[in-house]
């Protein structure tokens, strides 16, 4: 079992969303690795799809760091 830390971002787009999006999100977030994950490229970072998010995190062994969290037409400005 992963142990999942999440940064201020991350937190703050969870609270200003509708309670039955954050629940799908997080319930996505505790299934990793499983899920549809893609490696980001040119960077270290992987994305998980949601629906019409995506999170976006890093893998550094068994802590999984959830860095930011948006909508599919924001997150990657």
């Amino acid at each position: 079992m992963s142990q999942i830390t999440y940064t201020k971002d991350a937190q703050k787009f969870l609270k200003r969303c509708p309670r039955d999006v954050a629940n799908r999100i997080l319930d996505a977030i505790e299934r990793l690795p499983f899920g549809d994950v893609k490696k980001l490229k040119n960077s270290d970072f992987y994305r998980l799809r949601v629906g019409k998010y995506r999170v976006i995190f890093d893998r550094n062994g068994v802590v999984i760091t959830v860095i930011e969290i948006d909508s599919r037409g924001q997150i990657y400005k």
